[in-house]
Parts: C-alpha cells; sequence; structure tokens
C-alpha cells in the first residue's frame, strides 16, 4: 500500500554538549578564593601608591642660591658675608685623616742637647714610599731625614737624631717632624707633619708618645662676589665680563682660575669660590691677582681692569689683607676698585712664568 511520504528527520535543537556542561560545572570559583585574590590585589596597589608617593617626596627640592650683596659694605672689611659652602668645606679638610707618629724625645741638661727617636707611622688607605724629615725652627739649616720605606703605611723607622740646643734656647724652639711620600720622578707630596713646642713639654723626663699628624699646607679661600658699573666693552654698551684669579709667588705667576661667564651686564654676579693650597710659611711672598675681562667669541677676549691684593699692595688691599692674616678661618669681604692693568703689572714686577716645588728633599 501506499506509504506516506518520508520526511527527513528536524535537526537535533542545539543545545549544550556535554563535555561543555561538565568543564563549565568543573571551573566554579569558590567565594573565599575570590576574597583572596579581591584583598592580595588591594595590597599591591596600596604598595604602589606607597612606593609612587615615597619617590616624589623623596625628591630634594633645589635650594636656591641665597643672593649675598656687598651693599652694606663700604670702606672697611665685614665678617657677615660666610658662605656656607665654604664651612663645608673647612671641616671636610680638616676631618681628613693623616696618620699618626710615634717618638720619643729627651733633653740632655749637661751636654744641652735635644735628641729624639722617631719609632714608626701609621696611616690608612691606599700605599706610599714614606721618609720623615725632623727638625728645629730654631736652627731651619740643619736638618735630618729618615730612609725611604717602600710601599708601607705603617713604617718602623727607628732612628735617632740629636740637636744641640742652649737651654736658654729650649722655650723658643718647636721641633718639627714632617712626613713625605717618595717620588722618583716628581717632586715629593707632604703627607702631614706634627709640630711639639718644647715650651710645652717636660724635658725633665723622657717623653714616648703617639701623636696625629696634620695637614701643614694651608688653604686660601678666595671669594668673587660681583663687581659693579664696568666698562662698557661692546656695541651694545655692555659687556660679557668673567674673573681670572691668579696666585703670584715670589713674583712668578705660579696658580691661577677664573670664574664663568656672565652675559650682557655690567653689574654681573659670581658668587664663586675658589681655594688654593698655600703653605703657612709662604703667604707672606704670596700676592692674588683679580683681574676682570670681556668675553669675545670671535676676537680675543679684552682686560677691563685689575687689582691685587698682598704684602705688597697699597691702600685698601693691603688693609684687606693684613685683616684676613689677623683673622684666620674667617671669611672677609671688601669693596675694590679696578686700577689700570700697567699699573697693577708695574707695582708687582713680574718675572717670567715659572711653577716652584715648594717642597724638596
Amino acid at each position: 500500500g501506499l506509504q506516506p511520504p518520508h520526511t527527513p528527520a528536524s535537526p537535533p535543537r542545539l543545545g549544550r554538549a556535554p563535555w561543555t556542561a561538565g568543564l563549565a560545572g568543573s571551573h566554579v570559583i569558590p567565594k573565599w578564593a575570590l576574597i583572596t585574590v579581591a584583598v592580595a590585589g588591594a595590597i599591591l596597589l596600596l604598595l604602589f601608591l606607597i612606593c609612587i608617593v615615597k619617590c616624589c617626596c623623596s625628591k630634594k627640592k633645589p635650594r636656591k642660591k641665597e643672593r649675598i650683596g656687598l651693599c652694606a659694605v663700604s670702606n672697611s672689611t665685614t665678617t657677615n658675608l660666610v658662605q656656607p659652602e665654604m664651612e663645608d668645606l673647612e671641616r671636610e679638610v680638616e676631618q681628613k685623616q693623616r696618620g699618626k707618629l710615634q717618638y720619643s724625645l729627651e733633653y740632655n741638661f749637661r751636654i744641652q742637647e735635644v735628641g729624639m727617636l722617631v719609632a714608626m707611622a701609621m696611616d690608612s688607605g691606599g700605599t706610599s714610599d714614606p721618609y720623615v724629615i725632623v727638625y728645629l725652627t730654631s736652627d731651619r739649616r740643619k736638618r735630618y731625614e729618615t730612609k725611604v720605606y717602600r710601599k708601607t703605611l705603617n713604617p718602623i723607622f727607628n732612628e735617632s737624631f740629636t740637636f744641640q740646643v742652649p737651654q736658654a734656647e729650649v722655650s723658643q724652639s718647636t721641633l718639627v717632624m714632617q712626613i713625605y711620600d717618595f717620588n722618583r720622578f716628581s717632586k715629593h707630596d707632604i703627607i702631614g707633619e706634627v709640630r711639639l713646642p718644647l715650651a710645652s713639654v717636660d724635658l725633665q723626663h723622657v717623653i714616648e708618645q703617639w701623636t696625629g699628624s696634620s695637614a701643614c699646607t694651608g688653604k686660601l679661600t678666595v671669594l668673587i662676589l660681583e663687581a659693579r658699573q664696568l666698562k662698557r666693552m661692546d656695541s651694545n654698551g655692555l659687556s660679557d665680563p668673567f674673573v681670572k684669579v691668579h696666585l703670584i709667588l715670589n713674583r712668578r705667576k705660579w696658580k691661577k682660575k677664573r670664574t664663568s661667564v656672565k652675559k650682557n651686564t655690567l653689574s654681573p654676579y659670581f658668587n664663586e669660590v675658589f681655594v688654593f693650597e698655600v703653605p703657612f710659611s709662604q703667604i707672606q711672598n704670596v700676592d692674588v691677582v683679580i683681574s676682570v675681562w670681556d668675553h669675545d667669541k670671535v676676537t680675543k677676549n679684552e682686560l677691563i681692569g685689575k687689582l691685587f691684593l698682598g704684602c705688597r699692595a697699597t691702600g685698601n688691599q693691603l688693609r684687606h689683607w693684613s685683616d684676613m692674616l689677623s683673622n684666620p678661618r674667617r671669611p672677609l669681604a671688601q669693596w675694590h676698585i679696578l686700577q689700570p692693568p700697567e699699573v697693577v703689572d708695574k707695582a708687582l714686577g713680574l718675572k717670567s712664568h715659572l711653577k716652584l716645588p715648594l717642597h724638596s728633599r
């Protein structure tokens, strides 16, 4: 018989496959895990914010450089213009360790003779080839030297020296022990020195002690602060001034430094400090020459004017220098009038340029 026409089976309804349902069911995240993740994320975010705040706060704001003026200074020196950087520099130099020296000392009253023994020295850091020079200030021509000990900071000298000193001159004499670092091809560097005034010790007994050595090279600090009413050197009626500072030793150019250039001004403000190492024994032979120049990129720099301070100076320059020597370690400020270069050069009577070794064996 007739059969009903064949109808294709209807496609199955779409639904979740069993494997899909099973997969989803196995990844249900527990509530406690969500809370743990949230707390960990909050902690990380908090730490990140703390780091940002700490970095921002730790950045030091640049300290504004205080402008120090000379408006209140007339013809007399003043001590109220102290620059903090200069004090820091003093403290840093003072704190440098220069080692210790052991020695013994005895005065023979019968033969009026000072006998001493340089035992040993101690230092820290690096290496040296040390030796010691010994003399009395009452007779600088008579000097003794120990042997040089190679590549050591703890040499043992054990060398004895004697000086003939009349009893009447003992109280006026100072025993000087200078420690040097030997250099074969250049001048010997001084490490430090020990000064022992004989009037400060009891020569009735043998003295044996360790003493720390100190720097025997003094420090001359020159602060170039500002200038006023400089000469017009450029076509625009202004100048590009800078300052050179020369140290003259025994009428010979010795050391020099210079400031930065200040553009388009007749009243530049520098506030720049220069430090020179000068042995105290040579300070009377030193002149400080300060010259003001106009900078020019195309042609040669032109000299505006100059002045010098020292024992050979006159007027305010000599007064400023004398006040400085009378007040060590205290900065003194003073206005000075620039002079024609030829006047200063004639007063200085400079010889040919020569760097003099200050210390030699």
